[in-house]
């Protein structure tokens, strides 16, 4: 149009027949063009407004705009800086993720440039509703079903990307308040996404980089929304519902379904999806449109595509079979496919049975692909505590081992699938157990109501016995909070009164302590070769002890049922002794690494079967009663610290002989647990001390620090005839160190070599740490073998930190038992009742500001 600017008061036939086609289309632009022509033809303000229906102040503005700007100021009306579009999904996450009460929807739109009412109105169509027990609810295109979203899988290759999607009818427990991933590792995941999909464009595939293609729609892909899927293990038949009304092993190809949900790729996340006049835009076309194929190009790009849909194929397939408990949902983030003429694929022979339905469907409407990646990730962890940052760190790795290889290739894909979350609906399944027959089943009873009355039982259990005025001196109590709190506690049976004590003048005083009757818990060790579960008191005496052996290749549900099983016996065998409303609950100690957050068991050393395993959500199903998981150091620090009482009053590590050395630090009056409550992995230290590392500068593993192991290895290489023993490693290391107590050189030197590598990453703590003391423990810190690592110990951490004129390390045996483990398990359930903290205590409820 070679002139889009008004003349003086007349119109050129040009304009004036595009300004008659907009009025003749209606809306917006029709009233545009109506105050437009109906001042060329002399009419004033006051009658424009009169013939159209709009206001003189609308009249005024568009005439105004016209005499600026021409035609294009009447195409894009002026906005107030808030964006042209919204996108529901940026909007979602910040809600979800935002930090204490900062994601109010006045707060959130302050932040994006949008209305309150319009956050307002995303968040209840999205069911983001606070103080409401309401779900929330995913407005796919057909929406998600069920009260419950999981973020189950993801599928990326060269061509497209698809969402997998968990639901369920019932809705979780609300999850643990902080259990939410950060921005961080959302801002990980998305520079995961750009490196994975700039290496799928080397040859010109992956999502279209338009601003915009996911706020299209389609009719007819409209009507396709609603189609299923049969998946049948193991089949190609899977991606025959991939279209519509295909027929078996032929896919169908959705030609507007590429404009309709690909997404900005690589545009800033907080950016809305462009405005989209409808199907058919100018904006979608350019999104869509690629050079003519030859022939050849086509062929090739169809064989491709048949790759492709039989890899997606069998990832659903798979996916069904890892996760039968959940309705599965495949939602298409792009598809490339699209464009390309289906190829025929070959019959595959179809199982009888089996077979799992997986519905698909569209990204929202007003969403683009990768915000609404970040919206169903913040969804499932702000409702599920299992799914928590480690999972997501796991796609991120995912998506970087895809970037570095060959993207390119049809049959290179992203088929990440995370752990089987059948534990985690534990809460619904109706297991048959006779553990739900007992009488402890019940939840903690002692509800401790102040911070306070946690500082009394604290300063009464270190004490042993104490007076009330004494109470009152060392905590800075008043004499009358003392009163009442320890008349409430005697109330409750958590304190008793001993016999009075005379005094010299005035009443007789009248101490107090802890009354062991009151709570039990029970602890459970869990070992490559041996199960320990214990039952112990308030006071940490063991009521009971039971034992059972285990091999490390044992299959993890035999595994799991064999823990729950030796867990009821042992509580069995307590009977009397524990009151129904003072158990408070199972801790249960596992080697390292672990993710609290959601109860898996990372890859255990020397326990290859136990890949992933949701332990912590299996045993819940199996025990209705509070159920807590601590790496095994951590929880003999805090076995250590709880039974200590004044011996451990201070700061510490405690060096944990297991299978393998760990680390459990106490600092600052609390267990020091760290971001991932990974904190005191000890085997890299030592390697770093002593130099041990490979061409890559990554520390070794060192065998010194896996004692059974390397002990009878090294004293047989001294000279040590080897003992024939039926117990494995456990045994082979008994069997040495009663020979070195026995005096035996080759022994005495095996156990001294191990100690000093020990000793080695010792020192690195009291220098990093600048802690004095050091407390050694686990099944093999025996007393045939303890004076070797004290006396090694003791004299590196004393002659070679920088500090050591200021300060002298004790370093002391611990005062528990073999099953340091086991019972200091139990004492976390104590520590965490007891402990007086300053910091919130943790609730069950997920919060979700208000408006």
């Amino acid at each position: 149009m070679s002139d889009t600017r008004p003349g003086n008061g007349t119109l050129s036939p040009e304009l004036r027949a595009v300004l008659r086609r907009w009025a003749d289309e209606g809306g917006a632009l029709a009233t545009r063009a109506g105050v437009v022509l109906l001042a060329a033809d002399g009419l004033r303000d006051a009658e424009i407004s009169r013939r159209l229906g709009v206001s003189r102040q609308t009249v005024g503005s568009w005439r105004q705009r016209w005499t600026s700007a021409g035609i294009d100021g009447l195409e894009h009306r002026p906005r107030t800086g808030r964006p042209a579009t919204v996108d529901e999904a940026e909007v979602v996450t910040r809600t979800l993720l935002a930090p204490g009460g900062s994601g109010a929807s006045r707060a959130v739109a302050r932040e994006l440039g949008l209305s309150h009412a319009t956050v307002a109105g995303i968040r209840r169509r999205w069911r983001l509703v606070p103080d409401e027990p309401v779900s929330p609810s995913v407005p796919t295109r057909p929406p998600l079903p069920g009260a419950d979203v999981w973020v189950m899988g993801l599928y990326v290759d060269g061509l497209r990307g698809v969402l997998l999607a968990g639901t369920r009818l019932v809705p979780s427990p609300p999850a643990t308040s902080g259990t939410v991933i950060g921005a961080d590792v959302l801002a990980g995941l998305d520079r995961s996404l750009d490196a994975a999909l700039a290496s799928t464009r080397r040859d010109g595939s992956g999502p279209a980089e338009v601003p915009g293609a996911g706020a299209g729609t389609d009719h007819a892909a409209s009507r396709r929304q609603g189609r299923t899927t049969a998946v049948a293990p193991g089949s190609a038949e899977a991606a025959g519902g991939w279209g519509d009304g295909a027929t078996p092993g032929e896919p169908h190809r959705d030609p507007a379904h590429a404009a309709g949900t690909t997404g900005a790729f690589g545009a800033d996340p907080g950016q809305g999806p462009a405005d989209s006049s409808g199907p058919g835009s100018d904006g979608q076309r350019a999104a869509g449109t690629r050079p003519a194929p030859s022939d050849g190009d086509s062929r090739a790009r169809s064989a491709d595509v048949t790759t492709s849909d039989r890899a997606l194929a069998g990832y659903l397939a798979q996916a069904s079979r890892r996760h039968p408990d959940l309705a599965l949902h495949a939602v298409t983030l792009w598809d490339d496919a699209s464009d390309a003429a289906p190829a025929p694929a070959p019959d595959v022979p179809q199982p009888s049975s089996s077979t799992r339905t997986v519905t698909c469907h569209h990204i929202p409407a007003r969403s683009t692909w990768r915000t609404f990646l970040r919206a169903m990730i913040a969804l499932d962890s702000t409702s599920h505590p299992e799914s928590s940052r480690r999972v997501y760190l796991d796609l991120a790795a995912e998506l970087e081992r895809y970037a570095a290889g060959r993207p390119h290739d049809p049959q290179h894909t992203v088929r990440w699938l995370r752990e089987n979350v059948a534990g985690h609906l534990g809460a619904e399944s109706a297991k048959d157990s006779s553990a739900r027959g007992h009488t402890w089943s019940g939840v903690n009873q002692i509800d401790l109501g102040s911070f306070n009355e946690c500082v009394v039982i604290e300063t009464v259990r270190l004490s042993g016995t104490i007076t009330r005025g004494e109470i009152a001196h060392r905590t800075g109590l008043t004499q009358q909070s003392v009163s009442r709190i320890a008349r409430s506690l005697l109330d409750r049976g958590i304190l008793i009164e001993d016999a009075q004590l005379r005094a010299t003048s005035g009443k007789p005083r009248t101490p107090v302590r802890l009354r062991g009757a009151a709570a039990h818990a029970l602890g459970i060790h869990i070992d490559p070769e041996l199960l320990t579960a214990v039952v112990i008191d308030l006071d940490g005496a063991i009521v009971c002890t039971r034992t059972r052996s285990v091999s490390a290749d044992t299959d993890p549900a035999e595994f799991v049922e064999r823990v729950a099983e030796l867990g009821r016996e042992t509580l069995a065998e307590a009977g009397g002794a524990v009151r129904p409303d003072g158990f408070l609950g199972i801790g249960v100690a596992v080697p390292g690494p672990v993710d609290i957050a959601s109860g898996t068991v990372l890859g255990p050393p020397l326990m290859s079967a136990w890949g992933d395993l949701p332990l912590l959500y299996l045993l819940k199903d199996h025990f209705p009663c509070p159920v807590i998981m601590e790496k095994d150091s951590t929880a003999a620090a805090a076995g250590e610290r709880w039974i200590g009482r004044d011996r451990r009053a201070r700061d510490f590590a405690y060096l944990y002989l297991g299978t393998g050395v760990g680390t459990g630090l106490y600092l600052n009056g609390d267990i020091y647990r760290g971001v991932s409550a990974n904190a005191g992995e000890f085997g890299q230290l030592c390697a770093i001390a002593l130099g041990r590392v490979d061409k890559d500068g990554r520390p070794e593993i060192l065998p010194e620090c896996n004692p059974p192991v390397s002990v009878p290895d090294l004293a047989a290489r001294g000279g040590l005839r080897p003992v024939a023993t039926t117990g494995g490693s456990t045994a082979a290391y008994l069997a040495v160190g009663r020979a070195a107590a026995a005096g035996d050189r080759a022994a005495a030197a095996a156990v001294r070599e191990v100690a000093q590598a020990v000793g080695r990453g010792a020192l690195g703590l009291i220098d990093l740490l600048d802690i004095d003391l050091i407390v050694l423990g686990g099944p093999f810190f025996t007393d045939d073998v303890a004076d070797f690592y004290l006396a090694e110990i003791a004299r590196t951490v004393n002659e070679f930190p920088t500090a050591r004129r200021l300060r002298r390390v004790e370093v002391e045996p611990s005062v528990l038992s073999a099953g340091a483990a086991a019972v200091g398990a139990a004492s976390t359930i104590f520590h965490a009742t007891f402990t007086p903290r300053l910091r919130g205590r943790e609730t069950r409820a997920r919060h979700l500001p208000t408006g």
